[in-house]
């Protein structure tokens, strides 16, 4: 099944599954609801709400409001030997905030203060079930399924300390969806192709079977320290060819067109705008 929440007007918004090329609202307002709602998932199936055209839709971020957004760093071979580190033991992570959210045709805002405005095209994990020290039988139950996301990031803003949140918490710079697809259609563990365009020019392919740390691991890992709750995120890490990385570098300047997508699960195509523009 796909989920995805959709804009309606009037700031309200409505959780929907994909129905060949409908979506049928099913409910309630958004596909975080879905997932903290009792038997969220099944019920969704079954609804039978009022449709709209699945072509021109006003795709919202497919989670808008998660309670935490778990960001995963240097977790692809390839991206960490291009950053010049050795392979690590654990997981290196951050957070992101929900404001930095925006919805897969959603304009990407460049903020003046960066001249390193770069990408990172993720496979996401959308958590399905309130979970704390999960084991692995726990962890699989746990992942309601998986969506697209790019972390861009103000590189010299990342940069600046050994922490890396000042880099990746800009407003309205990171885009997410356009679907949930659930986990009885990719297993707990995808293997799936990986790709980021800028205008037409492919910078990263991989398949998310590369990862270092799988998602069964990371929601172990991240559910030890913290709750993990229904709809809450875990951006899994980027392949190589960043932009940082590249001899010479290449960072995006306004009015690209970034296209990040994940086979099977969606494509997100955003414009970079400069903030306030």
């Amino acid at each position: 099944m796909k989920l995805a929440t959709i804009r309606l007007g009037d700031h309200r918004t409505a959780a929907v599954r994909v129905d060949g090329d409908h979506l049928v609202e099913v409910g309630l307002p958004d596909v975080g609801a879905v997932l903290a709602a009792p038997d969220g998932l099944a019920a969704a199936a079954a609804a039978d709400g009022p449709r709209h055209a699945l072509a021109g839709a006003d795709l919202a971020p497919v989670v808008p409001r998660p309670s935490k957004v778990v960001c995963v760093g240097l977790n692809y071979q390839n991206h960490i030997k291009e950053m010049g580190r050795d392979l690590p033991e654990h997981p290196t992570l951050f957070s992101k905030f929900t404001d930095t959210l925006i919805g897969a045709a959603d304009d990407i805002l460049r903020p003046a203060e960066t001249a390193q405005f770069d990408w990172e095209a993720e496979l996401a994990v959308v958590v399905g079930r309130r979970v704390r020290r999960a084991d692995e039988e726990q962890a699989v139950a746990a992942i309601a399924g998986f969506t697209v996301l790019n972390d861009i990031t103000c590189r010299d803003w990342q940069f600046r300390t050994r922490e890396w949140l000042q880099g990746k918490n800009w407003d309205s710079t990171t885009p997410i969806g356009p679907f949930l697809v659930t986990a009885d259609e990719t297993g707990p563990r995808p293997a799936l192709d990986i790709r980021c365009e800028v205008d037409g020019r492919v910078m990263q392919a991989d398949n998310t079977g590369d990862l270092l740390f799988d998602p069964v691991h990371l929601v172990r890992y991240v559910s030890t320290m913290v709750r993990l709750n229904p709809g809450d995120v875990i951006a899994t890490g980027t392949p190589g060819g960043v932009g940082h990385a590249r001899e010479p570098q290449v960072f995006l300047k306004g009015g690209e067109l970034v296209v990040t997508e994940i086979e099977g699960l969606g494509r997100l195509e955003n414009r970079v705008v400069p903030e306030g523009a």
